[in-house]
């Protein structure tokens, strides 16, 4: 009999269950999110129904409650915390935090720029082989010097340039001594020993190493904060065009660029800017940070991209919508121009990652020109509803027309603003 019992009640709830599931107003209650983030001035609008209501304290320092028949919009009052309740058949079921955010703009940018990098020490690039004494050998190679490591220091000075190393290979192959040299590979150092060979054919020393010191390149401007005067642009890290890896900063700069012309994208080749740096060199900002994200630093002065003139709000990776949105870039001198695009998708992202949106060039004058995302589009800032909402970052390949974009708030994040507490801002 109890068994019995037990099995009838069981059904009933599950029943009770799967019906609560499937019930509009329940659906609709747990798409709420349990946290909404405003900026000062912002609005923010629940949906309502007969069975889910919202409540809010009478007084407020931070958020404006607003009620209609169809719905409750919350605005932004003051930085800050609060909450609000959600109701169900008069019970409160559930309570949500609302962080009223400072009221917080950028200027966007579009404008296209060149990139020059020096890199921590110098980086190696490959291996050859040095003729000597009726045999081949690359020293460097047999040291265990890798392909992306990175010579800091030389007998314990440190390296900045390719050009100074030289000296210390020919001084140490002429005193028939070893090279000791500090290595970081990734985040590890370590010390190795070599020995300079005396190529036959050429009668000068060598390690056996190809290696770099610096790296440029072209790319677009994101956005710069007017106060700071710190800025973002690419959206994507640099890597070296021979080991693939992440080029490790020690310092750079920013110049004004001028596209060229344009080799227009096609599926399985993406397009490319063709641009030169300005002739003038005016370096306009420095580069302190080469991140998943973007280059950062800070510039030396004011810059306006000539259609948007004053600075926009932005919008964080949760109120970010897929539909209609604008790209500011240049495909032709200097003249940063709008064009539409669609956000295909777009993910709400707690943490910060590289790819959150999906994108599709749908301006007729853009596919016409270019194809759709070439390479140097790279950080052009991407505008909805009048805000910012991230940068375009990388093409399909087999399809040019579509690409990533990344939210602007982590391009912040990494720039060294802190749009969450400007009390705490610090230097990237």
């Amino acid at each position: 009999m109890f068994e019995n019992i037990r099995k009838i009640t069981g059904g009933i709830l599950l029943v009770s269950l799967l019906l609560l599931i499937v019930y509009k107003p329940f659906q609709q209650y747990l798409q709420i999110p349990s946290q909404i983030t405003l900026f000062e001035g912002q609005k923010y609008h629940i949906s309502k129904t007969k069975a889910v209501n919202v409540s809010a304290p009478s007084t407020s320092e931070h958020i404006d409650f607003e009620e209609s028949k169809q719905a409750v919009a919350l605005q932004g009052k003051q930085a800050g915390k609060d909450k609000i309740f959600l109701e169900m058949a008069g019970f409160p079921v559930k309570q949500v935090n609302v962080n009223v955010l400072k009221d917080f703009k950028v200027y966007a940018g579009g404008q296209s720029i060149g990139v020059k990098l020096n890199t921590l020490g110098v980086l190696v690039v490959g291996h050859h082989l040095v003729s000597a004494n009726n045999e081949k050998l690359s020293p460097g190679e047999a040291a265990g010097v890798k392909v992306g490591d990175i010579i800091t220091k030389i007998n314990g000075t440190k390296i900045n340039h390719m050009a100074e190393i030289a000296s210390f290979v020919n001084e140490a192959g002429k005193q028939g001594k070893k090279l000791e040299i500090t290595i970081q590979r990734g985040k590890e150092t370590f010390d190795a020993s070599l020995d300079p060979l005396l190529d036959e054919k050429e009668k000068t020393y060598k390690l056996g190493l190809y290696i770099r010191d610096s790296a440029a390149g072209i790319g677009t401007m994101t956005f710069y904060d007017p106060k700071t005067k710190k800025y973002g642009a690419l959206g994507h890290v640099i890597s070296d065009m021979d080991t693939k890896k992440p080029i490790v900063v020690d310092d750079g700069q920013i110049v004004n660029s001028t596209v060229t012309s344009i080799e227009k994208g096609k599926n399985g080749a993406p397009g490319e800017k063709l641009a030169r740096f300005s002739s003038n060199k005016n370096v306009i900002g420095n580069i302190k940070t080469n991140s998943p994200f973007g280059i950062f630093g800070e510039l030396k002065q004011n810059i306006k991209n000539g259609i948007i003139d004053k600075p926009l709000p932005i919008a964080l990776s949760n109120q970010v919508q897929e539909g209609p949105a604008k790209i500011l870039t240049v495909v032709d001198g200097n003249k940063v121009e709008q064009y539409d695009i669609e956000v295909v998708s777009t993910i709400p992202q707690k943490f910060p990652a590289t790819k959150g949106m999906v994108i599709k060039v749908v301006d007729p004058k853009l596919l016409s020109k270019t194809g759709g995302i070439v390479q140097g589009m790279s950080g052009s800032p991407i505008i909805q509803n009048g805000k910012i909402i991230g940068a375009v970052t990388h093409v399909f390949v087999n399809d040019p027309t579509s690409g990533y974009g990344v939210h602007i708030e982590w391009m912040l994040h990494e720039a060294g603003i802190n749009i969450y507490d400007k009390k705490s801002e610090k230097a990237s």
